[in-house]
Parts: C-alpha cells; sequence; structure tokens
C-alpha cells in the first residue's frame, strides 16, 4: 500500500513519543501489503474497524495501543491509505474528528 502523507505519521510520532515505536510498526507493516478489503486489513490488524463519519464516508481506524488510534481512508482499488489522524484514546472517544472528515 502507498501510504499518504508519511509526514503525518512522523509528526504524531514527535508530539506523542510513546506512540512513536508502534507508529513506525504499522507503517513498515502496512506499506507492504496489497490489501483488497477490511477482511485482508484485519488479517494483519485484527482489531481494525471500519467507522462512518458524518459526510456519509467510510474511513478505517487502527489500535496502535490502548493509548493511540490511527484514522485512515484506504483505497483498495488504488492500494493508497490516506493518514487523516492519529489520536489518543480520549480524544478519540470525543467523537470530534468525526465531524471533521
Amino acid at each position: 500500500m502507498r501510504i499518504i502523507t508519511r509526514k503525518r505519521l512522523d509528526a504524531a510520532a514527535q508530539k506523542h513519543a510513546k506512540a512513536a515505536p508502534p507508529i513506525h510498526h504499522w507503517h513498515t507493516i502496512a506499506s507492504k501489503a496489497r490489501w483488497t478489503s477490511l477482511v485482508d486489513v484485519r488479517k494483519t490488524f485484527p482489531h481494525a474497524d471500519q467507522v462512518k463519519v458524518a459526510s456519509g464516508r467510510t474511513v478505517t481506524v487502527f489500535n496502535l495501543t490502548n493509548a493511540y488510534r490511527l484514522i485512515t481512508a484506504i483505497h483498495y482499488n488504488r492500494q493508497c491509505v490516506y493518514i487523516l489522524h492519529v489520536l489518543t484514546h480520549p480524544e478519540y472517544d470525543r467523537n470530534a474528528w468525526k465531524t471533521t472528515l
């Protein structure tokens, strides 16, 4: 998968130092993957979930750890993963991110 953009992951790793190892691990695995559906994603990341946001679009949420969530838009047909947000668990639970997508 092509990850767009690595800059957001790097910025999140700098902002949340404890999240850096799982962010880099996720990037290493995802960039080598060839996912065609959520079923494929879950073979690699069993706790990945699809969530519908205010715009009606569906995003995929990855649990990086119990403390961090990675919000992505996956375009399986183009083999692209768009990085939307890296949030702490409390930020994720507030659901404000759903209204901005």
